[in-house]
């Protein structure tokens, strides 16, 4: 793996500690902090995911113009702000104020992320976004973890701590990035008037994938939304809950070389592993229908990570390989877009179910909202297929 990978790897990997201190606890101190229902909680969260869309469509454009280090760096500056006022003022509404801009510079940088794993190791395949990934899980892993345990403390060090740990970013992105950086290439307008059929089709077909995606983060998002309060009602601790996405991460990370067989023997068919994963991300909902103690919801989030490891991967090597020239950042910023979208709905769309059906309910209705998804993967590719015939 290119050293250029391992920088960016360290960098997620803090980037994604810090950002795991708050992330998984927004619900519970919108709720049970601030004293807002959960419709209320999933309003708050759903804009900080809208700012999070745009954030992913101007990081993608901004690395296409600009390149991935000046790019990384405006979203950082900006985050950094946003989080020095969150350890003075997050009463309400300050806090949502400030969540959303959290979400839009957050948005920024993680397709440029991509984007530059993508471009520094175009010969690694599914080897370089699923290092990401992985640095990413790691980081949610270690930073929940301990986040629970400082929130049973005193809530407010959560703040202080995910300064501290953007702080450390910063100085990564500074020291290292730029050392790598990709200059800015003339993107290619692919949706301009007068492109053929064969220059739209990419595009078209990860417009169609991005379906699925915004289905899954729809679904996936109730974990940091309405499970987690969810959790506390049947008298989950905070310190158990934030256990929860230490062995998401952490299994990520241990089940790779039980996967790799059958993750070889499916390189070239990468349908098989998105469906093979959202399959098994709708049996860990099925489990939540019916959990009532925190053993369920570990064999729930095992399951969910199982599927997780399949899914996620494969989706930014397809926007790789699909982009063209020069719109490499853009079409991360699509597909981060798309999951960014599914994590603005998902917890309004939670809330309001939770707070008029109930949460067994809503987790059916999620069984059947994942196994939806399974559609537009199968059907992506047909119009590149058509574009290849002409």
């Amino acid at each position: 793996m290119p050293k250029q990978v391992w920088f960016l790897i360290i960098g997620t990997f803090v980037n994604t500690v810090g950002n795991s201190f708050l992330w998984p606890l927004n619900s519970i101190y919108i709720h049970d902090y601030l004293g807002k229902s959960l419709t209320v909680a999933g309003f708050v969260l759903m804009l900080n995911s809208l700012a999070g869309v745009f954030g992913n469509l101007l990081g993608g454009w901004l690395f296409d113009q600009l390149g991935g280090y000046k790019t990384i760096v405006i979203g950082v500056l900006l985050n950094l702000t946003a989080l020095v006022c969150l350890v003075f003022w997050h009463d309400w509404p300050q806090y949502v104020i400030l969540l959303t801009l959290l979400g839009f510079s957050g948005g920024i940088v993680f397709p440029a992320v991509y984007a530059l794993a993508g471009s520094v190791w175009p010969s690694g395949g599914r080897r370089a976004f699923n290092a990401i990934f992985l640095a990413n899980n790691v980081g949610v892993a270690i930073g929940p973890a301990i986040a629970g345990i400082v929130a049973d403390i005193n809530f407010e060090y959560v703040f202080v701590a995910n300064l501290g740990a953007y702080l450390l970013f910063f100085i990564i992105v500074m020291t290292t990035f730029k050392r790598f950086d990709t200059k800015a290439l003339a993107p290619k307008n692919v949706v301009a008037e007068g492109a053929g059929k064969q220059e739209k089709a990419p595009l078209f077909a990860l417009l169609t994938l991005s379906i699925s995606l915004v289905f899954c983060w729809l679904c996936y998002s109730q974990w940091a939304a309405t499970i987690s309060s969810h959790t506390q009602g049947l008298g989950i601790s905070l310190s158990q809950y934030s256990l929860l996405w230490t062995i998401n991460g952490l299994l990520i990370v241990g089940v790779q070389p039980v996967i790799r067989p059958l993750v070889k023997r499916w390189e070239n068919k990468v349908k098989h592993q998105l469906v093979f994963g959202l399959v098994l991300m709708a049996i860990s909902f099925s489990l939540v229908a019916i959990a009532g103690d925190f053993k369920m919801f570990v064999a729930a989030m095992v399951i969910l990570t199982l599927g997780e490891v399949f899914f996620t991967p494969v989706i930014p090597m397809i926007a790789n390989q699909l982009a063209p020239s020069g719109k490499q950042g853009f079409y991360q910023g699509l597909v981060n877009s798309a999951s960014t979208m599914g994590r603005m709905l998902g917890p309004l769309f939670g809330g309001v179910m939770v707070d008029t059906y109930g949460m067994e309910a809503l987790a059916f209705v999620l069984v059947g909202i994942l196994l939806l998804a399974i559609v537009p993967c199968i059907l992506y590719d047909r119009g590149l297929k058509s574009a290849e015939i002409q």
